[in-house]
């Protein structure tokens, strides 16, 4: 936060929550739009217990609550396994994704960060990480 003034910074520290929510509304349009793409994981999950399920998806609800409570989750959610694959001017759609378990995309999220550095730290504490072959595509959205 170097481009604040003291002032702000002064207050930013534990003075006011509801000043903090102000600030992070304001300076939301100074932050890009970031979108995690997860894949794999799913063998682990179908290897869980309904309780272990449960409590691997209260993970996800810890990592995604702290994300709003700083102002960056936008948007998020799994996505089914089956679709459309189209293709050739429309012309072709056939069932799909047609790839590897660990690479059909099973879900998204979308957040604000300052950077992509910053997106990439901030999904690190992703629980689909603690599965072996889970891993997050970070990708920065352009403005159009």
């Amino acid at each position: 936060m170097d481009f604040v003034p003291i002032q702000i910074k002064k207050r930013l520290k534990g003075e006011s929550r509801f000043f903090k929510q102000i600030f992070l509304i304001q300076n939301r349009n100074k932050m890009q739009k970031y979108l995690y793409l997860f894949r794999g994981g799913d063998a682990r999950m179908a290897s869980m217990s309904p309780e272990e399920v449960q409590a691997h998806m209260a993970e996800w609800g810890v990592w995604m609550q702290g994300l709003a409570e700083k102002g960056q989750l936008i948007d998020g959610l799994p996505l089914k396994a089956e679709g459309k694959q189209v293709s050739k001017g429309g012309n072709v759609v056939t069932d799909g994704p047609f790839a590897e378990g660990a690479e059909i995309v099973g879900g998204y999220l979308m957040i604000n960060a300052s950077s992509l550095e910053e997106a990439t730290e901030l999904s690190k504490g992703c629980p689909i990480l603690d599965s072996e072959d889970g891993h997050i595509e970070v990708r920065e959205i352009s403005n159009m």
